[in-house]
């Protein structure tokens, strides 16, 4: 599920240089010149200089102490301009100049230099909007605060905007002359407004704003393919399991995944190393998916998996000091799924550790990434406690059921090989899969006159498997690529309708001339990140991509696939330059040739919500 971490100097990088030549957007302190003097004993005054064609939004303007020994008590702003903004409203806003006075009052008896931060966020209005940034200024010597001052500062807000008395957010520090990401009027992607959740929430509020988060992302493909292997676990323990034994290993499980989660994430986010990606090697995905089969063998009883002799008495004398057997065991399969099987990227994480790269607090960003975890493993707590409640206590329905678990096992062995194997090679594998076990379940042969309810379900079962077995041999036959639609096209005598054409590039080298090619032609531009080990990519692909309204909402665009997938120097140096997590991502660049960074998605998103989107980059 984790992908390459992202660094401070990575996410700057999109406004540091100028990649649209001379008329295109200034560097943000050339666009905004920041001075500052400290006019009398806690007076700071702040003036900002504003390039022609730029202007700064008013209340994006944020201030904060860095720990020191003096409070903001008073801020005043100098009169603003109303804009009234396309997308978003009438906004207050600055152009050409913009002051700002700040009263400070100090909380001790001690006169000590300080530091504070300072927020702010503009656009160009040649359609560019910076991402907030933050710098830090040094106040000297301000003096002990008259009681006045303390209940001034012990008020409400401790701030004065001047008339509309509008209030400034707390930013979190993000490092001198660093990148800030929040929330705000200006225009944000949907990752960065998790991390202005990390950067002025409460801590309970965005620990419980992230297990949501993680509680919506359970039903996507980031946890989906841990359903059959946990069920498999418990299913393995046969008859004897006890639904408190069952939910005990569950847990077990989905506390593994969480920490492996956390720490890969927390790894990520300071080394910008991508960890997960390395998992993805064709002989690591090919080992486990071969472990998947011999899992699935034993279940079908061709075998037990023992451990030798000597390793099992002793497991068995711990178990009987502790009533544990096996969490080892489980706990390893947890950290070896959170590696291997689901790897994935959502808003929530890439905001994470975006915020985990600028501000180098792991804690925090590590607490979010295990609140995300957990919310991911509620439906994962819930299959393994019904599951110990519900399967048989012992006869030949608990053989059936580890056998359906077996081909649970074996279809998730060809899932994960479908990130190194031929699309076809997929199909055909799992026709065979459902087909052999239509057989099994015998249902080609004749039921008997007697046959109870259960007999003649467990038939219609191995019907429907059968028949869907039949449509992916037939369509693979046909040409066809796709699990879902396998017959598309053959009603009318057709091949399967065309997809989206996409231009594959691997490097910053290929990438840059079909970029200038579409400048050149007014044409629009959508990147989108790929990797062949990518889950949610190919959801992307067969679901949202695959829809007719999206394919004529796209026709007019430039349409680029990134592919990411050898995690080389190459795959890493796109990564940085547009500051991508990992895969899913994709971005916009309008008919200008300028990078639209607000509309940045990560992760899957439906039709409906795509073409939303890509309605703000039209408008």
């Amino acid at each position: 599920m984790l992908m390459a971490g992202l660094s401070m100097q990575a996410q700057a990088g999109l406004f540091d240089k100028n990649p649209f030549g001379a008329d295109g957007p200034l560097q943000v302190d050339d666009a905004f010149r920041l001075d500052y003097s400290v006019e009398a004993p806690g007076k700071v005054r702040l003036i900002w200089t504003i390039q022609p064609d730029y202007y700064l939004y008013r209340d994006r303007m944020e201030f904060k102490s860095l720990g020191g020994s003096s409070e903001i008590a008073q801020r005043i702003n100098a009169p603003s301009e109303e804009k009234d903004d396309p997308l978003f409203g009438k906004v207050q806003v600055y152009h050409e100049f913009a002051e700002v006075e700040l009263h400070l009052a100090s909380l001790t008896d001690s006169t000590v230099n300080d530091r504070f931060s300072v927020t702010y966020q503009g656009c160009w209005e040649g359609g560019i909007c910076y991402p907030p940034v933050t710098r830090e200024i040094a106040i000297d010597a301000i003096p002990p605060q008259a009681d006045g001052d303390a209940a001034a500062l012990a008020g409400a807000t401790g701030e004065s905007d001047g008339p509309d008395g509008n209030g400034s957010a707390v930013v979190a520090d993000a490092g001198t002359a660093s990148v800030s990401y929040g929330v705000g009027t200006a225009p944000v992607s949907e990752q960065d407004r998790f991390v202005g959740l990390l950067q002025s929430a409460s801590l309970m509020v965005t620990l419980g704003a992230f297990f949501l988060a993680g509680l919506a992302l359970s039903f996507t493909p980031c946890v989906f393919p841990m359903i059959p292997i946990i069920s498999s676990i418990i299913a393995g323990h046969g008859h004897r399991i006890s639904t408190g034994r069952a939910l005990g290993l569950s847990l077990i499980y989905v506390l593994a995944v969480a920490v492996t989660y956390t720490v890969a994430g927390v790894f990520a986010g300071l080394f910008g190393a991508n960890l997960q990606a390395a998992f993805q090697n064709p002989w690591i995905v090919a080992s486990f998916s071969g472990l998947f089969v011999l899992l699935a063998l034993s279940m079908f009883g061709f075998y037990e998996l023992q451990l030798p002799s000597s390793w099992q008495s002793r497991l068995t004398r711990a178990s009987s000091r502790r009533h544990g057997g096996n969490v080892a065991g489980v706990a390893a399969m947890g950290l070896l799924s959170a590696l291997i099987v689901g790897p994935c990227m959502a808003a929530p994480l890439a905001g994470a550790l975006i915020y985990i790269g600028q501000s180098g607090d792991p804690v925090l960003g590590g607490l979010a990434l295990f609140s995300l975890s957990l919310g991911m493993g509620v439906p994962l707590l819930l299959v393994g406690a019904s599951a110990g409640k519900l399967l048989p206590k012992a006869g030949l329905w608990m053989e059936a059921v580890k056998a359906a678990f077996g081909v649970a096992l074996l279809l998730m062995a060809i899932w994960m090989l479908d990130r190194i194997i031929p699309d076809r090679v997929t199909m055909g594998l799992t026709a065979m899969v459902l087909i052999i076990s239509a057989v099994y379940m015998n249902a080609l042969d004749r039921l008997p006159d007697q046959s109870g309810g259960w007999h003649r379900l467990w038939k219609g079962v191995g019907l429907m498997l059968l028949v869907y077995g039949l449509a992916l041999m037939v369509g693979l036959f046909a040409g066809s690529r796709s699990l879902v639609y396998p017959l598309q096209g053959l009603a009318s005598g057709q091949t399967a309708k065309a997809s989206l054409s996409f231009s594959k590039v691997t490097s910053m080298a290929q990438l840059q001339p079909m970029l200038e090619q579409a400048q050149r032609n007014g044409q629009p531009v959508m990147l989108d990140f790929f990797a062949d080990w990518c889950v949610s990519c190919y959801e992307l692909e067969y679901v949202t991509f695959d829809d007719e309204r999206v394919r004529q909402a796209l026709s007019g665009f430039q349409l680029i696939k990134v592919d990411v997938t050898a995690n080389d120097e190459a795959a890493r140096l796109l990564n940085r330059e547009y500051g991508v997590i990992g895969p899913p991502a994709l971005l916009f660049y309008d008919g200008s040739g300028a990078l639209k960074p607000h509309l940045t998605l990560i992760g899957v998103i439906d039709p409906d919500d795509f073409l939303q989107h890509l309605g703000r980059l039209e408008g």
